[in-house]
This record gives structure tokens, C-alpha cells and sequence, in this order.
């Protein structure tokens, strides 16, 4: 094994989320500590030229179309050639893209499966370790009975867990006249997918009551139609942007008053860093992930799922309390610093690949 690792990089994914953002900006991480890597894209990747434009080494012809068969007979290929220390496979597609033999095809090599929330593991049997984005999911993967690596006696020692980390450029505030919003209306900003997970239907509702305020709503999703329909139903419409997706959450984030994260169903919620690490109030749903990181009063606001007037008066509580928004202004900042900057996550990707070598 070669003393600098050379990590095999494979993200399937050719749209946008919160995952494929993560993974790309390890990517970028990695290679500014200096971390040898090749990375295999879909051809539709939208931070292909990014990632290029970088200095990394892209490979786009292993995952193009059009049938799964040949992917694995090109990944075979592409793993036989290059011969690297570890392959990272990013989600479930890229997982199964794995030929079985993957970790023997030139030497016994780690073959890494990450999860950013709570899957079915039968398409990471490939896998010799797994990474979960929270210490819960990582609990989750030692006890499913779906995933049995050869050596089933260290198997518990081959899941870890590593952190997102917020990848958002401090900025000036977006103008508001970009979002045709008046100068004394308070801003509520949402960065998600329009997905029915992320419980905006609930905010959109909250929008009856707050009518100080206005709403935007970055992201694209299925549920896009929808929420429309509801906000026009509702008669909050007006105060509603609906600004697709966004490169610009530093400068939206600035511009805010209150970031909100309304999910249902979030394992863990990279917007929270965002809130954290932009000195942005932040008030969250108690789903999984804001439920294991968010105190209330402290460093954000933590309400019932789905509870419409607990929503409420949280937001009307940090929008009228200035040392309320203070303190967990201070308090997010302050765990943001400790234990989920770039640098920190980095050298936690570093620290696990160094353990996954060795393992085998």
C-alpha cells in the first residue's frame, strides 16, 4: 500500500441535494489538505466544472448510460487500472454500482458505503465499512442484520460516523429588491428541498399569523406545484418567494432574520451549520437531527413537529426577543466552532480512512 492513499472517489448522483453538495465539498476539502483522488461523476453532475476547475482528476465515462451491467464491467476496470487505496462510494447508487469483487480486484482494499440518512443496507453488501453523516445512524448500521462483511467479528469496528460541515461563503446580504420584498418586512428563509419531508406545508400555514413577515423558500422539488396552490389557498401568496435553487445561501442567509428548518423527517440538517456558522437565528422541527443538536433558548429553537402554534411562537420569540436571538446566536457559533467546521470534519475523513487501512 502506497504511503499517501489514493481514495477512489464514486458519487452516481446527478442532481441537486444536500448530499451531493456534502460529498463534492469533501471532495474539494480533501484535496486542498493535499489527499490524492480520482473522482467518478455522472456526466450530469452540476459541479462537474467546479470540481474540474479545481485541479481534480474526473472521471465521467464509468457512470455514463445507459445500463447498470456495464457500469460494473467499467468500475471493474477502472479499479483494476488504478489500483487505489480505498474506494468512497457516496449513497446508494454509487454503492451499487460496486462490482462484488471490488475490494479484491488488485489487493485487499477498503470499499467505503456512506449514508446521509437511514437506508436499506442490501445495496452496500459490496462494502467492507460504512460511515453514517450522525453517531445514530452509525448505531443503526451495527445493528441491521442486512449487511455482513466477510470478517463478521470486526464488523462493528468498520462503521464510523463523520459530521456534515457548512460549505457557505459569507456574503452581503442579498439585496431585497431581488426577491421583491419591502425593506421593513422581517424575513423568514427556508434552504430545502420542496419535498413533503420538510414539513413546509406547516411554515406556509405559519404565514397566516406572522404577517409582519415574508417567506423565502429556496430550493426546487417535487412538492413545488403544490406548496403554490396552498399558499394561494391561504392567502399568503404574496409574502411567499419561491426562489429555485440557490448558489448564493451566504448572501440569503445574510439578508434573513430567522433561518427555519420545519422537517418532518431531516437525520440530520446541514442547514443548521449554515445557521450556526452565518451567526444566523435558527429555528428548527424536532426531527431526528435538530433534535440531537438544537437546545432551546441556547442555540436555537426547537418546536414539536408539525405543531403549527408552537412553529409560531418560536418565530415570534426570536424575532421580538434581542437576547434571545443573541444568546443562541452565540451559542450556535460557538458549537459550530467546535466540532463542525471544514477543517474539523476533514481531518475526521482523513482519521477514518487512516483506520479503514488498517483494518484489512
Amino acid at each position: 500500500m502506497r504511503d499517501a492513499p489514493h481514495i477512489l472517489q464514486v458519487m452516481a448522483a446527478r442532481g441537486h441535494g444536500g448530499a451531493e453538495l456534502y460529498s463534492t465539498d469533501v471532495m474539494l476539502g480533501l484535496h486542498r489538505a493535499g489527499v490524492r483522488q480520482t473522482v467518478v461523476l455522472h456526466p450530469d453532475c452540476p459541479r462537474l466544472k467546479e470540481l474540474e476547475d479545481a485541479g481534480l482528476t474526473i472521471d465521467t465515462d464509468t457512470l455514463k448510460p445507459p445500463f447498470p451491467l456495464w457500469r460494473k464491467w467499467r468500475m471493474t476496470q477502472l479499479i483494476r487500472r488504478l489500483e487505489p487505496s480505498i474506494v468512497h462510494c457516496w449513497m446508494r447508487r454509487a454503492a451499487a454500482s460496486m462490482p462484488a469483487n471490488a475490494s479484491h480486484l488488485s489487493g485487499n482494499r477498503p470499499v467505503i458505503g456512506w449514508f446521509g440518512n437511514y437506508r436499506d443496507l442490501k445495496p452496500y453488501a459490496h462494502c467492507t465499512h460504512l460511515v453514517g453523516c450522525t453517531p445514530d445512524i452509525a448505531e443503526r448500521m451495527r445493528a441491521d442484520p442486512d449487511w455482513h462483511p466477510a470478517d463478521k467479528a470486526t464488523a462493528t469496528d468498520r462503521i464510523f460516523s463523520a459530521p456534515t460541515f457548512s460549505s457557505v461563503t459569507p456574503a452581503p446580504a442579498l439585496p431585497r429588491s431581488e426577491l421583491d420584498t419591502p425593506e421593513g418586512a422581517r424575513i423568514l428563509l427556508t434552504l430545502s428541498r420542496l419535498h413533503s419531508a420538510k414539513g413546509l406545508e406547516t411554515l406556509i400555514s405559519a404565514m397566516q399569523q406572522l404577517p409582519d413577515c415574508y417567506l423565502w423558500m429556496a430550493g426546487e422539488g417535487p412538492l413545488r406545484e403544490a406548496l403554490e396552490e396552498q399558499a394561494k389557498q391561504e392567502g399568503v401568496i404574496d409574502r411567499i418567494r419561491f426562489a429555485g435553487w440557490r448558489t448564493d445561501r451566504g448572501a440569503l442567509l445574510a439578508a434573513c432574520d430567522i433561518c427555519v428548518l420545519p422537517s418532518r423527517y431531516e437525520p440530520f440538517g446541514t442547514v443548521i451549520l449554515d445557521a450556526w456558522s452565518t451567526k444566523t437565528p435558527l429555528v428548527a422541527c424536532a426531527a431526528a437531527g435538530p433534535r440531537a443538536y438544537i437546545r432551546t433558548g441556547e442555540n436555537g429553537m426547537l418546536t414539536p413537529i408539525d405543531d403549527l402554534q408552537a412553529l409560531v411562537d418560536a418565530i415570534r420569540s426570536v424575532l421580538g426577543d434581542s437576547i434571545l436571538r443573541e444568546r443562541i446566536v452565540s451559542g450556535g457559533l460557538a458549537n459550530y466552532e467546535h466540532g463542525f467546521t471544514p477543517k474539523v470534519v476533514i481531518d475526521r475523513w482523513r482519521a477514518i480512512y487512516g483506520a479503514c487501512l488498517a483494518s484489512v
